[in-house]
């Protein structure tokens, strides 16, 4: 794609993993013949998007894990970023653990984003990375305030406000499902830390598969410092996963009204 300029001091010590593997069935892509990452809104695809948001660091230090028609995403992303392939889709834990090769000689921070959040801003993104750094922490986590709450995990807090766990929608209480905090999955971790919290995840759930919003969890039990940054904003967080998601994206990218 295009080459990319970006308005933030660049980060040092930081690689980035974009989630880019999925299909898009809700999507419907298979209509179109397309990985759910290289739909357009705005006439861009949503992975291009992103890739412009996180440009505050080289491309050589942004490993996109791909899956779902991975050649195509290579050739529309070009060569200048690392790609790690997720043969079969066991989940977002497994598919930031595929990129273990080109993490474990790394000493730095880790950034991981989803390739499906298009109106996630750089300066948001950026903010999290500098705290991040500037507090020393294991990992420290995005969380989002909303009135009305998108169907992402809960953030569950001490009686202290320290963080205390994750629960998805479907495992929430009638109460959890009232907390207006919530996990939009981007996370900045400590690379050494991260590998070690990854060979601890267990795919024991209904669905079978490894979740990265479990690796906080563990990391917390390891007695590992986690820390939050919030934002109180619910169109950010807006992923796409349906042809609404999509036409909602399209219009806000353009400029238009909610």
């Amino acid at each position: 794609m295009n080459q990319r300029h970006t308005h933030v001091n660049p980060v040092d010590d930081l690689k980035i993993v974009v989630l880019a593997a999925g299909k898009g069935k809700r999507l419907q892509s298979e209509s179109v013949d397309l990985p759910k990452v290289l739909r357009k809104a705005a006439d861009r695809p949503l992975l291009d998007w992103v890739l412009d948001h996180v440009a505050f660091v080289e491309a050589s230090n942004i490993i996109i894990v791909v899956g779902f028609q991975a050649e195509k995403v290579r050739e529309a992303m070009g060569p200048a970023y690392r790609y790690v392939l997720q043969e079969k889709q066991l989940g977002t834990g497994h598919a930031v653990a595929v990129a273990k090769p080109l993490l474990e000689s790394f000493s730095g921070d880790v950034l991981v984003v989803y390739g499906d959040m298009p109106l996630l801003k750089t300066e948001t993104y950026h903010e999290l990375v500098l705290k991040h750094q500037a507090g020393h922490a294991d990992c420290t986590m995005l969380t989002a305030y909303t009135e009305e709450p998108p169907a992402y995990g809960r953030i569950i807090r001490d009686q202290d406000g320290s963080f205390a766990g994750i629960v998805e929608e479907k495992d929430c209480t009638a109460e959890q499902r009232l907390i207006k905090e919530v996990n939009p999955g981007v996370y900045v971790f400590r690379c050494e830390a991260l590998l070690q919290a990854l060979d601890g995840l267990s795919n024991n759930n209904a669905q079978g598969e490894y979740y990265l919003t479990d690796v906080p969890l563990i990391m917390r039990q390891n007695g590992k410092r986690i820390d939050t940054v919030t934002i109180h904003d619910d169109i950010q967080i807006l992923g796409v996963n349906t042809p609404e998601d999509l036409e909602r994206s399209e219009r806000l990218l353009k400029g238009e009204s909610r």
